[in-house]
């Protein structure tokens, strides 16, 4: 096996694959293709100003059938309806495009900063790809983005270092988006909140929000969430998912590299059952179905093994202090129960 100095030393004379033009196209017509569709998710609910999508109350068989075979048509009509407010009705564009702007912001620098946190160490990965999704179908008309690493990590810094730089930068990005979405959220009286929030969704505010909320003196729970709220929220939901300790996720990369291939083994099953836990009294105390999708995350993650860097010499006591600061970020970012419905 190569010692680690000699290792770092033909790794720093390796070199390091480059995109082709080919590539930009590829990657930009995707983050074209994601901006148009989370601009459209940004106007529609629970997003935006759009009503819902439109249902009936099917009471036979035959009339369920009829439903569930109109499903498309609706759906296309909705979305044509959709894209025509956007260019028709006053406000639209310019709300659809503050939500779309500030998310993919969001998520560009947290995606390029594991890109150029590879690039430092001479790790080969492509560029970011962002993920398109139909309006309404996906969240936030995204999956959001990811980079594949395509060579070996040449030590447990450079799997820390390159972990935690999207998380990082992702989470510098938002706060000034959240500071904005809630420094201009319009409030309403008790009576207003509580009939508004009947039959809809409800966010759960992580703690940051309510921090930047407290500074404001704006109490959240009579806000009307906007554009910057809602993309700061998203945000901060694709943070907290990013820095659980599990897996290949952002996270995962962290505790491997502070604690070592046991304990990070060790905290994939233990996130596993207390995430799968916290669904269940959630789904049925809050009401809120969202923990499912983060446990089915953790499950997928719990069984992926975390590869092996070749040098293991442990981290220094500076990027230990960064381990704990990104533990803060994880605190003001999580919540586990992030949607309910009423």
């Amino acid at each position: 096996m190569t010692e680690p100095d000699d290792y770092q030393a033909l790794y720093q004379d390796r070199p390091v694959m480059k995109p082709t033009w080919r590539t930009y196209v590829r990657h930009l017509l995707l983050l074209a293709l994601t901006f148009c569709t989370v601009t459209i998710a940004g106007t529609l609910f629970p997003f935006g100003k759009s009503d819902t999508f439109p249902t009936d109350d099917p009471q036979t068989a035959s009339e369920v059938m009829n439903f569930i075979f109109s499903i498309p048509a609706r759906y296309a009509v909705f979305i044509v309806t959709s894209i025509t407010d956007v260019f028709t009705q006053p406000g639209y564009l310019s709300y659809g495009l503050s939500f779309s702007i500030s998310l993919l912001f969001i998520l560009i620098c947290h995606e390029m900063g594991h890109y150029v946190a590879c690039r430092l160490y001479r790790v080969d990965a492509t560029l970011p790809f962002f993920i398109p999704t139909p309006p309404m179908i996906g969240p936030a008309g995204t999956f959001g983005a990811f980079i594949k690493i395509l060579s070996p990590m040449p030590s447990r810094r450079a799997v820390f270092d390159i972990g935690v730089a999207g998380p990082i930068a992702g989470f510098l990005a938002l706060i000034p988006v959240a500071i904005i979405g809630v420094a201009t959220m319009h409030t309403v009286t008790p009576e207003v909140a509580g009939a508004s929030i009947q039959g809809t969704l409800t966010f759960t505010d992580p703690l940051l929000m309510r921090l930047i909320a407290l500074f404001f003196g704006i109490d959240l729970n009579f806000g009307i969430g906007n554009a910057f709220y809602f993309a700061a929220w998203v945000g901060l939901l694709v943070t907290a998912l990013n820095l659980i300790p599990s897996g290949q996720l952002d996270g995962g990369h962290a505790i491997y590299a502070v604690f070592g291939e046991r304990v990070h083994r060790l905290t994939g099953r233990i996130a596993f059952p207390v995430m799968a836990t916290l669904s269940i009294v959630g789904f049925f105390y809050f009401n809120s179905p969202s923990g499912f999708l983060i446990a089915l995350i953790l499950l997928i993650m719990m069984r992926i093994r975390h590869p092996r860097p070749w040098d293991q010499t442990p981290l220094d006591t500076k990027r230990k202090v960064i381990a704990f600061a990104t533990l803060i970020i994880f605190v003001l970012s999580f919540v586990p129960f992030p949607i309910r419905i009423n």
